[in-house]
């Protein structure tokens, strides 16, 4: 959950604590740190340490190779019915909340979050506003997306539509040149406005993120606040620090920093100390906040870190962090105390036990984490069933038969007249995820659930990436996606059923010396998706094999579960690809429970590009699994990094999976 105030500590960080400023590690070892100043600025600092804007000159920067800190404000919205609101910010595997707005229609926040910006990293802000409902969990009604770096070096004022990924233009307040009204969107109606909001964002100048650091420090143990540091207090400061060597020369650093001689320390003379022993004999050697050890050799990017991690511990800003998506945010109180009482966590990583409540994902397009939506029901069922014995035993006796006949009727009442009643209910329960404007038709085509299910999409709706590159593979369908390079690897990080192995998942007949040691790649698709797949390889189709098998859930909690076998006990259907630049992939198409069926369109001896359509999933939760020769793709690191931590990626069809390590 949130976090309010915490006070710098000379102990060492707690674990849970570590954990999980050790999701954002990576984020934080910046590159190179240009100092952006406009001809306009006249050498003054854009930050003041109140996170307040500068003029809007200042927001036109380089954007190669920034890295820097964006002070983001939250000013106000205007809402087109009356209740009382909150507003989460979220960047990257961070996110921020509000506090509750007392105005019904027009909530005020001028709520403010420091955020690091880089070129290579997450730069795509999600704002959504919520209506609160103290009980239980409050409700989406509209949201925006912005491009912060962008929106900071090309002055374009663009709030980004998740839905198609259409700009829709945010009108320039004319009485504050440093505000901008963004439309919020409704998260159930594509292009739908609800409402706007107000914000600002603007980079803090570098010298001025340097003394804001040397500020807060200062605050924490000036205790009787007059803005100087005596000997004792200067002591407490270095014994905080957790600097063995520095903590036996307090004194004579005392003196140094006081260049005065007026017996205290001034922040400059603060800063100034700090500068002079990073360059020499550095007084920071790790982060006192979360634990990480400071590159010393550059001054400018620890302060940016200590900057950061020091408004995120200290609780200085309005805003409050800790959250890792936005509806984790958005809970009411009565979701915390249920999550308490069943020690649950929410992290990324294995689904077990209570944990498994939550399923969080990484959207490689946003660059950041969301939670899956899934029926908290049926998530019970799904734990009660698939970790423990005593649910996998019940498999023994009939349920397993069970699961086959529900999904044959199930399947069989989706391609009923009468199940089109039930689109628009499946549309609402995951709006925000099913985008109907790449619909190829209109929601009342549809004559059954069952065609809406296997929609198709309108042409270019899912871009190829380099598509005359044949030597590049793609991802095969909109889903979560995991990678490993090896079986081995997939079993330590993701799969967890006792007999995993290519060869019983791909069963003797197809499996060659090969496969045994190759690449995996899972593409795992949920009811919301787009359930039509792709080839993600050009080459010539040379067998369909049927493999029979049970209807077990594909979802993490059966796949996570070491009493369960998912993909090798069921049904499936394994086709070989025969290529020139991969060798021969193996492309298995998974059943699961309520899935009716499982077609391909086309078949043996076709010759197929990456990215053409290859067969499609009626009702119901699916996998495709592919598997690659031993060393014939390199796998693209993002996909591979978050995979070893356990984490799946929200991937699109046509996007980029990896490139052959077999071309000349």
């Amino acid at each position: 959950m949130g976090h309010g105030d915490s006070k710098l500590s000379s102990s060492s960080v707690t674990e849970k604590k570590a954990s999980r400023r050790a999701r954002f590690k990576q984020r934080l070892h910046i590159g190179h740190y240009i100092r952006h100043r406009t001809a306009n600025s006249n050498g003054n600092a854009n930050g003041n340490g109140n996170g307040k804007g500068s003029s809007s000159s200042q927001k036109l920067i380089s954007a190669d190779n920034f890295a820097g800190i964006a002070l983001f404000t939250l000013l106000r919205a205007e809402m087109q019915f009356k209740d009382k609101w909150i507003a989460c910010l979220s960047l990257g595997e961070q996110t921020f909340r509000t506090k509750t707005s007392d105005n019904t229609d027009k909530p005020v926040w001028n709520s403010e979050k420091k955020l690091l910006l880089e070129q290579n990293g997450p730069h795509v802000a999600r704002i959504s506003v919520y209506e609160t409902n103290k009980l239980s969990s409050n409700t989406l009604v509209g949201y925006c997306e912005i491009d912060l770096l962008e929106f900071l070096t090309q002055g374009i004022r663009t709030s980004y539509a998740e839905k198609g990924g259409k700009g829709i233009k945010g009108k320039r307040s004319d009485s504050d040149s440093d505000t901008e009204i963004i439309n919020l969107l409704d998260p159930s109606v594509p292009g739908k406005v609800v409402g706007s909001i107000s914000i600002s964002c603007s980079i803090e100048d570098p010298i001025e993120t340097q003394k804001g650091f040397v500020r807060r420090i200062l605050s924490i143990v000036d205790f009787n606040e007059d803005g100087m540091l005596s000997l004792s207090e200067f002591s407490d400061l270095i014994d905080a620090f957790g600097n063995q060597l520095a903590t036996s020369k307090k004194e004579e650093l005392f003196k140094a920093a006081d260049k005065n001689g007026d017996g205290v320390v001034s922040m400059d003379e603060l800063a100034a100390l700090l500068t002079f022993q990073q360059e020499k004999e550095p007084l920071l050697n790790c982060c006192p906040v979360c634990g990480e050890v400071l590159n010393i050799s550059d001054q400018l990017n620890s302060m940016i870190h200590l900057t950061l991690c020091f408004d995120e511990g200290t609780g200085n800003q309005v805003m409050t962090g800790g959250f890792l998506t936005d509806k984790q945010a958005s809970y009411g109180w009565f979701f915390k105390l249920s999550e308490w009482a069943h020690f649950s966590s929410y992290d990324v990583g294995i689904r077990s036990g209570s944990s498994a409540s939550h399923i969080l994902v990484y959207d490689r397009k946003s660059q950041r984490l969301v939670e899956e939506i899934i029926d908290k029901k049926i998530v019970l069922s799904m734990r009660a069933i698939y970790q423990s014995k005593v649910g996998l035993g019940l498999m023994d006796v009939g349920v397993k038969e069970l699961l086959q006949s529900i999904s044959e009727k199930q399947g069989a009442r989706m391609d009923s007249p009468e199940s089109a009643a039930d689109i628009p209910k499946f549309v609402e329960s995951y709006k925000g995820q099913i985008n109907l404007a790449e619909v190829k038709y209109p929601l009342e085509q549809f004559k059954t659930f069952n065609e809406f299910f296997i929609r198709e999409l309108k042409p270019g709706s899912r871009p190829i990436s380099s598509p005359e590159c044949d030597n590049i593979a793609v991802c095969a369908a909109d889903c979560r996606l995991m990678a490993f390079k090896t079986v081995d690897d997939s079993s330590r990080f993701w799969i967890k059923g006792r007999k995993f192995s290519v060869e019983g998942l791909l069963g003797k007949e197809m499996c060659s010396n090969a496969f045994v040691d190759g690449t995996l790649v899972i593409f795992r698709l949920a009811p919301q998706d787009y359930h039509r797949f792709h080839v993600p390889v050009s080459g010539t189709i040379e067998q369909f094999v049927d493999i029979p098998g049970c209807l077990y859930t594909v979802n993490p909690i059966a796949v996570n579960s070491k009493y369960c076998n998912v993909f090798t006990e069921n049904k499936r259907v394994v086709s070989i690809i025969s290529t020139v630049d991969f060798g021969k992939v193996a492309f298995v198409a998974i059943g699961a429970t309520m899935v009716g069926s499982i077609t391909f369109t086309r078949k043996k001896g076709d010759y197929v590009k990456k990215g053409d359509e290859f067969g499609y999933f009626s009702f119901g939760g699916s996998t495709v699994i592919c598997v690659f020769e031993k060393n014939s793709i390199a796998i693209d690191e993002d996909l591979l990094a978050n995979s070893s931590r356990s984490l799946e990626t929200l991937v699109c069809v046509g996007m980029r999976l990896g490139i052959s390590t077999k071309s000349s």
